[in-house]
């Protein structure tokens, strides 16, 4: 049971409810004394172990009724109690046969038409040997002579056999079923009904018929089972999934459809960014000591060092200016490097953001006072226009904001420097590679595509401290995450 209980967390932990070792510890004792009869007892008893509010309560309930779903069994009991009326469902007829050669108890009485001819008497024999005729492979034993109740007990010990719990994507279901029925003896009973065919009786071909049947409803159960799996076990390893391939993948192919999907995993990796970057500075208990604060707080205790202080560094927020390309493909990834910096703005609250194709825009207040969808459209339809000047933009840049950079200022340029072979105005950007702490110029393009055409990046690299390849999310956390790690 304890197994049961550790794969039961796991599923806890697939729904966002966080459970520690020392929590499944305590589920484990709380099983042992609560015990296992009282099924509401015991969901109470672990929730109280397991959840910490209330959400994290109702999605508890929910994930035990489901992770342990006792209406399999008691359509088990069910389906048994409607044996114990009903004739087996797998006797009757369904066409495969002919009506003459069915297993009904009144063909002896209808044999007359045969009966002149002697057959009747030899088919109502072929009949009353089939009624005592048996399965003999352990599967087919278990679909006629084994209740439901049995059945669903062998499918889930099949399905721990298999780790049906390791299941990640949706298509995979068809792999699981194949699995649990083989574990369960599919090739067993899959020879015996192809030797009950070709014997040629009849009772065989009635008890042929009889276990295809029953294989056939089992594997729909099984289907069903395994799905029930893949919705409590690979649910969010589906979505952790298809968050890393939004990661990886050019953000130039994304479609508008998958754009929310990229919202939720910009704001996660800005999230994780934030947990890393903004903790506040502590006191420290060792390193260099500070001897201005050690005599200035001790003088209240006659000299004596009481209260010791140590030196300690401050952390400073750094000035970040960022200048998107929105032209043409390039807005794809100039639109979420924006909502990545506009996310971190706990940690960086003094980003100023431009845009242009050929004139240079702020559009930093916009961004704050808009949603992110609302600002995105406003900056493509006012800046995204026109043919893409890069020294134009520089211009604007040196005649409007070049007074407000400094040595704690860093300049992020996201763009492909393809000019139109247009004026560079290279001299500009070596002015701000001289009054800034860092430029960092982010390009979409592989660097064999750097000097090819009308790219600029052969005289625009000189002038930065810092030239990279950006074209996925994974890249723009890590040069985001590089920056806040730097600034000291």
């Amino acid at each position: 049971m304890d197994r049961t209980l550790v794969d039961f967390v796991k599923v806890l932990r697939t729904a966002e409810i966080k459970v520690s070792p020392a929590e499944t510890l305590d589920a484990m004792e709380c099983m042992n004394i609560v015990g296992y009869e009282d099924r509401t007892f015991l969901k109470n008893s672990l929730a109280v172990v397991l959840a910490k509010n209330p959400e994290e309560k109702d999605a508890f309930y929910d994930c035990f009724d489901r992770f342990f779903a006792p209406e399999e069994f008691s359509r088990s009991e069910d389906s048994d109690d409607s044996e114990n009326t009903d004739h087996n469902d797998f006797d009757d007829n369904d066409g495969d046969f002919n009506p003459n050669e069915g297993n009904n108890q009144q063909s002896g009485k209808g044999g007359g038409q045969g009966g002149g001819q002697g057959g009747g008497g030899e088919q109502e024999e072929e009949l009353n040997e089939e009624t005592t005729l048996q399965p003999t492979s352990e599967l087919g034993k278990l679909l006629m002579t084994g209740s439901k109740t049995e059945q669903t007990i062998a499918m889930m010990e099949a399905g721990r056999e298999v780790e049906v719990n390791q299941i990640v994507v949706f298509t995979q279901k068809g792999l699981y079923t194949r699995k649990i029925m083989d574990a369960m003896g599919l090739k067993g009973l899959q020879e015996e009904v192809s030797e009950l065919q070709g014997h040629g009786g009849l009772p065989q071909r009635i008890l042929a018929k009889n276990l295809k049947k029953a294989r056939d409803l089992l594997r729909e159960k099984v289907r069903d089972y395994v799905e029930k799996q893949f919705f409590l076990h690979a649910d969010e390893s589906g979505k952790q999934l298809r968050e890393e391939l939004l990661k990886k993948v050019k953000l130039s192919n994304l479609e508008k459809r998958n754009f929310k999907d990229v919202q939720e995993v910009v704001f996660k990796m800005a999230k994780k960014l934030i947990a890393i970057h903004s903790k506040r500075r502590k006191t420290f208990k060792r390193g260099q000591l500070d001897v201005r604060k050690t005599l200035r707080h001790n003088m209240q205790y006659d000299g004596m060092f009481f209260d010791i202080k140590w030196k300690a560094s401050k952390v400073d927020r750094p000035k970040v200016m960022c200048i998107c390309d929105v032209s043409g493909s390039v807005s794809n990834y100039s639109r979420f490097l924006l909502m990545f910096l506009f996310s971190l703005a706990e940690i960086l609250p003094k980003v100023r953001s431009f845009a242009f194709s050929s004139d240079l825009g702020e559009v930093t207040k916009l961004f704050e006072h808009s949603t992110l969808e609302e600002a995105m459209a406003r900056t493509m339809r006012d800046y995204g226009n026109g043919s893409t000047d890069y020294g134009r933009m520089l211009m604007d840049f040196k005649n409007h904001c070049i007074d407000d950079v400094n040595n704690k200022t860093t300049i992020i340029i996201l763009g492909d420097a393809r000019n139109n072979y247009g004026d560079p105005q290279a001299e500009i950007l070596k002015e701000m590679y001289d009054k800034a702490k860092r430029v960092i110029w982010l390009n979409p393009e592989p660097k064999s595509s750097w000097t090819v055409g009308d790219a600029e990046m052969k005289k625009y690299a000189p002038c930065c401290h810092q030239t990279e390849v950006c074209n996925s999310l994974m890249h723009l956390e890590r040069v985001v995450g590089n920056l806040l790690k730097s600034v000291t």
